[in-house]
């Protein structure tokens, strides 16, 4: 399979230099051709420095920085000018300008399903640039389509691959952004790379809930939020709980019967656990009343 081959032209402003000289030339032929009899020796000189007269302008071309211009002879490859300037090349070679510089696909929301069926709305961001000038003009029908198309499979397919949201210890599209990211750019490589394309840079830039599940999936997180702060705290007041009742065993300043360690440890859960501050109500009593 042909690949990309980079090819150097010549000077723009030598090909301009011999066009002035060629110029020169050809004016005393069509002078003499004018003034005197049409001879064959007279006409020949005219006609091919008139033919490489008009050619040597055809071939000129101008290529900015991070452009390509791939040549073409009759429908035969023959490289790409990458080199920026002023240059000539052969004036039968057809000339396909490709760009070398980045550019970036903003994604479309997508409403797809992930993993565990929910439908959601994602969209990407790519950066990406032509590597291989051959591949990016001959392998695909058009380049810029083509990533585009095939951006959107890859969105598709990774949002079908993970689930929405799920615990620490499974990878999710809202809480593993990073290694989500990084499967998406390897993914669009491994699909591009056929076309020449090399991907710089994907990211998501838009994940939620389809609207029809968004207020649900909401009070869900919220649930579920609520379920393990609950959870921390009651794990937190137990160890305070235990941790109290171990210093007063060591420190053995006072002694409590079962009946009292309880009644504390109720008391210290309460406190400890409840969503507002106590109210502490004074004993002015006994211990025991």
């Amino acid at each position: 399979m042909t690949r990309e081959v980079e090819v150097k032209a010549v000077s723009g402003w030598l090909m301009l230099l011999v066009e002035v000289v060629v110029a020169g030339l050809l004016a005393l032929p069509v002078y003499q051709l004018a003034t005197g009899e049409p001879t064959a020796g007279k006409i020949v000189p005219v006609v091919v420095l008139g033919l490489v007269a008009v050619l040597i302008p055809i071939g000129l071309m101008i290529v900015e920085p991070n452009r390509s211009r791939v040549l073409l002879l009759f429908g035969s490859y023959k490289g790409t000018v990458k080199r920026s300037g002023f240059q000539w090349v052969n004036p039968f070679n057809t000339r396909r300008a490709v760009s070398l510089r980045a550019r970036t696909l903003n994604g479309e929301q997508l409403k797809v399903n992930d993993l565990t069926g929910n439908p959601v709305e994602i969209a990407a961001i790519v950066v990406w640039r032509v590597r291989d000038t051959f591949a990016a003009s001959f392998e695909v029908d058009d380049y810029v389509d083509y990533v585009a198309t095939q951006s959107e499979t890859a969105v598709r397919h990774l949002a079908s691959a993970y689930p929405y949201d799920a615990d620490e210890n499974t990878t999710s599209l809202r809480r593993n952004v990073d290694e989500v990211s990084s499967s998406l750019q390897a993914e669009l490589q491994e699909r591009l790379g056929r076309a020449g394309v090399e991907v710089m840079e994907a990211r998501l830039s838009h994940l939620a809930y389809a609207p029809e599940i968004a207020g649900a999936m909401l009070r869900r997180q919220q649930a579920a939020a609520i379920i393990a702060a609950r959870q921390r705290i009651v794990e937190g007041a137990v160890g305070m709980v235990e941790m109290a009742l171990d210093r007063l065993e060591e420190v053995q300043r006072l002694s409590l019967d079962e009946e009292r360690k309880a009644a504390m440890v109720s008391n210290l859960l309460v406190v400890l656990c409840s969503e507002s501050a106590a109210q502490p109500v004074l004993n002015t009593g006994t211990l025991y009343q």
